[in-house]
C-alpha cells in the first residue's frame, strides 16, 4: 500500500480498506456512529445517519465477498480465455483432439495477435462496421466504440488490427503503473485516423476485465477524495490515472519503468497534437475505461491544459460508473462548456456499472451531463438519467428478469433478420444465460453497446446544441 495514511493533499475524504475489515467490526459499524475507530474506515468526519453507515456496511461487505471470490474467478475466466483460443489455434474442438492425438498440439501465446481475450470471445467482431464510413453522423461514436471494445485485447493484437483491418496508424500500447496497487495496471493505446478530416486521435482505457475481482471491487467501492474547488471523486478511479500521494501536481518525475496514466498521455499527446496542426482528439472507454476517460479530462481540466481542451473533440463513454459528486459535475460541465467538448454517455439498458457506486439523498455519488439510453429493443433516447438508476429494487426486479428472457431470445432472433455479424458466440450465449440471474451482468457486455452502435435508433432530430451537451428532439 503505497498511499495509505499519506494523503495531505486533501482534508476531507473517505477511505474505505475491505481487506482490512473484520466480521465483528462490520457489525459495530451499524450500531455506532464512531466510525473514525475502525481499523478499516479513514474518514474526515462521523457519520451519524444510519443509512449511510449502512451503505458502507453493504459496500464493504459485498467487495470481501468479492475479494473471497478472487482466485476461483481469476482461475475459470483465465481457464476459459485459455481454452477457446486453444480451439481457435488448432481449428476447432475435433481438430484440437486429432492434434493432440499426434501430438502437434498448438499453444496459444497471450502475446501474439491472434490471441482473443475473454471480452474479445464475447463479441468477436473487430472491423469497423462498412456501413457507417467517415462523415456519417454515427461515425465517430462507432469508431470510439470499436476502440474501447479493442482496449481489452493484447499489443500485438490491437496493432494488427488497426494497421491491417482500420487501415489506420497505430501509435502506441502503454501499460501504466497504479501506485495504490504497486504493480502497472491501467492499460491503454492510442490511435490515428488519418481518414477523417480533420484527422482524429483516439485514447481507449481499458476496462474491467469480466474475471478480475479486484477491477469489480473498485466498481462498488464507495471511497472518494475532496479536490478544493473541484469535488469528491472516486479514490480508485483517481488512482488507476496516477494520482500520486500529494494529489495531482502539475509534474511528475517519471521512471523509465513507472510511468502514470495520465502524466504520460498528456505529454504524448502534446507531441503528437503539436506536429498535426488540425487533428483533433477522442477520448474513450467502456466500464472502468470509460471512468478514466471523463477523469483523465477531468484532471487536464484541473491544471487548465487549455492546448489539449481546444483540441478535444469529446469523450465518449459506454457503461460508464459514477465518477464523482454534484460539485463535481457542475466543475465539469462548465468546464466542457468552456472548451466546446461533447460528452456523450451511453447506457445499455439493465447494465449494473453505470448505476454504481450507489446514489442515493445519503451519499454523494452523481452523474452529469444527459443520458443516451438504449433499451432492449435497441430503441433509444436521451434521459437525465438512467431508470434504475440504482440497480437494486425490488420494482424492476422482475422487468430485470423478463428483459434479460428476451435478450436470450433475441440472441437467436437478430442473425436471421440483420445477417450473421450478429451472431452471438456460445459463451456470450453463457451470459445471458447468467443474466436471467442477474441481468446486470449480461447487460453490461459491450455485444449490447456494440448492436446499440450500428442499428440502434435514436430520436431522428437528436442534435448536440452546445458544448453543454443539451441534446434535443421533436
Amino acid at each position: 500500500m503505497a498511499y495509505r495514511n499519506d494523503e495531505h493533499f486533501c482534508n476531507n475524504k473517505l477511505l474505505l480498506e475491505a481487506k482490512d475489515a473484520s466480521s465483528l467490526e462490520l457489525v459495530r459499524l451499524l450500531f455506532s456512529s464512531d466510525i473514525k475507530n475502525r481499523r478499516f474506515i479513514d474518514c474526515s468526519e462521523e457519520h451519524r445517519d444510519f443509512n449511510r453507515r449502512w451503505l458502507i456496511f453493504i459496500s464493504v461487505l459485498l467487495q470481501r465477498i468479492v475479494l473471497s471470490l478472487r482466485k476461483p474467478m481469476a482461475f475459470t475466466g483465465q481457464g476459459i480465455e485459455m481454452w477457446l483460443n486453444m480451439l481457435s489455434s488448432n481449428g476447432g474442438f475435433f481438430a484440437l483432439l486429432l492434434n493432440l492425438l499426434r501430438g502437434k498440439l498448438v499453444k496459444p501465446d497471450p502475446k501474439s495477435s491472434t490471441f482473443t481475450s475473454f471480452v474479445g470471445n464475447l463479441d468477436t467482431r473487430v472491423e469497423l462496421d462498412k456501413n457507417i464510413r467517415v462523415g456519417h453522423r454515427r461515425y465517430i461514436t462507432s469508431l470510439s466504440l470499436m476502440a474501447a471494445k479493442l482496449a481489452y485485447e493484447n499489443e500485438a493484437f490491437i496493432s494488427s488490427i488497426i494497421r491491417d483491418h482500420w487501415k489506420m496508424e497505430f501509435k502506441g500500447f502503454y501499460n501504466f503503473w497504479n501506485g495504490y496497487l504497486e504493480q502497472p495496471s491501467t492499460k491503454a493505446f492510442m490511435l490515428q485516423d488519418s481518414k477523417s478530416d480533420p484527422n482524429l486521435i483516439v485514447v481507449a482505457f481499458r476496462g474491467t476485465v469480466p474475471y478480475d475481482a479486484y477491477g469489480w471491487c473498485t466498481d462498488i467501492d464507495l471511497s472518494w477524495y475532496e479536490l478544493e474547488g473541484v469535488g469528491k471523486i472516486h479514490r480508485g478511479f483517481m488512482e488507476a490515472l496516477g494520482l500520486q500521494k500529494n494529489g495531482w501536481p502539475n509534474d511528475i518525475d517519471q521512471g523509465s519503468d513507472r510511468s502514470y496514466a495520465y502524466y504520460a498521455l498528456r505529454q504524448t499527446l502534446k507531441d503528437i497534437l503539436q506536429k498535426n496542426e488540425k487533428a483533433k482528439l477522442i477520448v474513450t472507454g467502456h466500464s472502468l475505461g470509460a471512468a478514466l476517460a471523463i477523469l483523465f479530462v477531468s484532471v487536464l481540466a484541473i491544471h487548465e491544459e487549455a492546448f489539449l481542451l481546444d483540441r478535444l473533440e469529446g469523450v465518449y463513454t459506454f457503461g460508464q460508473p459514477r465518477v464523482g459528486d454534484r460539485q463535481f459535475g457542475e466543475f465539469m460541465k462548465d468546464k466542457l462548456k468552456r472548451y466546446d467538448v461533447r460528452y456523450l454517455r451511453y447506457v445499455y439498458s439493465s447494465d449494473i456499472v453505470p448505476r454504481l457506486p450507489y446514489d442515493d439523498k445519503t451519499l454523494l455519488f452523481k452523474h452529469f451531463g444527459p443520458c443516451l439510453f438504449y433499451n432492449c429493443f435497441y430503441k433509444g433516447k436521451v434521459m437525465p438519467e438512467e431508470p434504475n438508476r440504482n440497480y437494486f429494487s425490488l420494482w424492476w426486479f422482475i422487468p430485470q428478469r423478463f428483459t434479460a428472457a428476451w435478450e436470450l431470445v433475441r440472441s437467436f432472433i437478430i442473425p436471421i433478420i440483420n445477417g450473421r455479424d450478429y451472431r452471438e458466440t456460445w459463451l456470450m450465449t453463457l451470459m445471458r444465460m447468467i443474466g436471467l440471474a442477474i441481468p446486470g451482468l449480461s447487460a453490461h457486455c459491450l455485444q449490447n453497446y456494440d448492436n446499440s452502435a450500428r442499428f440502434g435508433s435514436l430520436p431522428l432530430s437528436v442534435q448536440l446544441q452546445d458544448s453543454h451537451q443539451e441534446l434535443h428532439h421533436d
